[in-house]
Formats: C-alpha cells, structure tokens, sequence
C-alpha cells in the first residue's frame, strides 16, 4: 500500500499533467489529500496488517496463498475504499474503516477464489458469494460457503471476514435502511462474478444475455459498462458513509448517485491498468470490447461528468468529488501503467477526465 502510494506520489509530481490535475484538487482539496494520507492509509494500513495475521493462520497452502496475495496484490483497494473516511469524526472514521477492510479483503479474496483457485467449480462460485450476502445482511444465518467446492477450506478464513464486516456494520447507524440497496448490489456483484468465471466461450454471451434483461434500467450502458459497475463496491462504501455522517435518510440517492456510472468508471480504470495481467491469466478485460481508444476515452469522459453532476446535489460535495477525482489520478499514476507502457494513454485520459473547478464548502 505504502509503496504504490509513495510511487504515484512521485510520478505526480514529475509529471506536468498529473501536477494539473493534482492542483485542480484546489486547497481545500489538497489539505483533504494530506488528511487522507497522513491519517486515513495508516489506520487503513493497520486494519490490512490484522487481516493478513488472520491469513497467515490458514493451514491450506492454496487457499493461505490466494489469501495473502489478495491482501498483498489489492492493498491499495482498501485505501480508495477507506478514502471517505477523511470527512468524518474519528469514532465514525474507523468504524468505517474496520467495515471497510473485512469487505474490500472479502471481494478480492473470493475474486482470487474464483480466478486461480484450481479446485473451485463454477458451481461453487455463487455458493462461495454467499459468504458476501452474509456480511452485507445481518438478519441472514451464514452457512456452508464450500459445500458446492472445494474438497478442502480454509479453516474459517471467509467466516471470520464475514463475522468482521457484520461487527463493523452493526454499529453504522440506521443501517437497515441500507438493507434493500445492499442486497442489489450483492445480487449483481455474486452474478457478474459467476458468469465473468465461466469457460472463455460461455461468459461473454451469458453476460449479454443478463444485461439483456436488465435492458430497461440501464439502456445507456454496453453490456461490459454494466457489468463493470455491478463489479464495483462504491455504491456500497457511499450509503456507510452517509449513516455514519449523520445523513442516513440521503443514503438511498448516495446508491443512486454512484451506481452505475461512477461504478463502471471505478472497474473500467481497474480493467485498464490491469490489462496485461489478465491476458496472461485469460481473464476477461472489459476495456478491451472498446472499439478503440477515442471510443473509451469518451465513455470514460461521460461517466466522470455524469457523477460530478449527481454530486452536486449533495448537501457537501467535496468528499465525493475527492474521492473521485483521486480515484482516477491514482489508478492513472499507478506502476502497471509504466510497466505495459501506457503513459501516453493514460496522460491523454486524464486530460479527457479534466474535472471543473471543486465545490467550494
């Protein structure tokens, strides 16, 4: 976490189009930025660092692997996860921040499950996400994730993530107002990850043919658009924040506001500086059904402006606009785009994803 921060940090400042951007933050915004760095990424840091001795502890070595690697691998999720906790109290801050990190350490773990695990079915795939369901939904009874596979488990390793999430969320505020948006959002991510790990052959027409039936609610999306916000966890972190800001009866517009558009530019950027890796692997790359680059330049363009707009009608803003605007300068500094040398591509979709001036408070 500390080095991919300390990398994009100093790219940032080398770099005449990451410097805009960066001071497009404004003061108030670049204060916000220090706040997040010097107070947030360590009690992130520290809440990553209990996981891992938690993972340290399975006995399996496949699944201890895919574990410490998605910890590992994926540091740097909990910290954009973890960013709206710079706005609020320190009691509320690390509440959120001990939801946050069991959660975000859940996704990419069952991810890992699912990509590389060599002994899990794809029948098992939405048997292990139920394990999501339980965290998100306190009012369910856990269950058996490895009864539809593997052979072996990891010794309580995913029961223990859940048990974590559900202690942290029973002290969000109002949170079973949240209970309708976060079973949608478990429903679409448990289904994106089911048919994203299908056979190469099968996964691209199941895809379609889900966004098919869900034509009517998101007819301005491309069948990878959507299933790139549904793979999202923002509109999940938003509404946490909102009960724990005070503001529980605006959560269900925070879900809104976040999902799709904003979801699909989080995975679509993730996609982008992840393409290498998920060739080697055979993965599904959503930014490669672009037709070109100018193609995904423009969606990405669009989707940055329809969120600041749907920010706006927030009572405050500037957390979001924050999130956002550091989300895509973070993911467009960070070391995979040197490494696949894709610089020139990433400056130009930063200079395309330019925001207005932040909202003064």
């Amino acid at each position: 976490m500390q080095a991919e921060i300390r990398f994009a940090a100093g790219h940032v400042l080398v770099s005449t189009t990451r410097r805009r951007a960066l001071l497009a933050l404004g003061l108030p915004g670049l204060i916000d930025l220090w706040r997040f760095l010097s107070r947030v990424v360590p009690k992130a840091r520290t809440a990553l660092s209990q996981i891992r001795v938690r993972a340290l502890a399975i006995d399996d070595p496949a699944f201890r692997g895919e574990a410490l690697t998605s910890i590992r691998a994926k540091s740097y999720h909990v910290a954009g996860a973890a960013m709206l906790a710079t706005f609020l109290p320190p009691k509320e801050a690390k509440i959120f921040i001990d939801a946050i990190a069991p959660l975000e350490s859940l996704y990419d773990y069952l991810d890992n499950l699912c990509d590389r695990h060599p002994g899990v079915p794809a029948e098992a795939y939405p048997v292990l996400h139920e394990a999501l369901f339980d965290a998100l939904d306190p009012t369910r009874t856990p269950s058996n994730y490895f009864r539809a596979g593997p052979k072996t488990n990891d010794g309580g390793y995913l029961s223990w993530l859940v048990s974590r999430v559900r202690e942290a969320a029973s002290k969000i505020p109002e949170y079973e107002t949240l209970l309708p948006n976060l079973r949608e959002a478990a429903e679409f991510y448990t289904v994106l990850q089911t048919f994203k790990h299908y056979q190469a052959t099968e996964r691209i027409e199941a895809l379609k043919t889900w966004h098919a039936a869900n034509l009517p609610r998101f007819q301005g999306l491309s069948w990878w658009e959507f299933a790139a916000a549904c793979g999202s966890q923002l509109q999940v972190y938003a509404p946490f924040f909102f009960c724990l800001a005070g503001n529980a009866s605006r959560a269900r517009y925070a879900y809104d506001a976040y999902f799709p558009e904003f979801c699909a530019l989080h995975v679509l950027l993730d996609d982008f500086i992840d393409q290498e890796e998920d060739s080697a692997h055979g993965e599904l790359n959503f930014v490669t059904r672009y037709p070109s680059f100018d193609a995904m330049r423009e969606r990405f363009a669009g989707f940055m402006h329809i969120s600041e707009a749907r920010f706006e009608d927030f009572a405050n803003p500037r957390p979001h606009e924050m999130l956002l605007r550091v989300l895509v300068l973070f993911y467009l500094t960070h070391p995979k785009i040197y490494a696949q040398g894709l610089d020139g591509q990433a400056q130009d979709l930063l200079n395309a994803l330019r925001s207005r001036a932040p909202t003064a408070t």
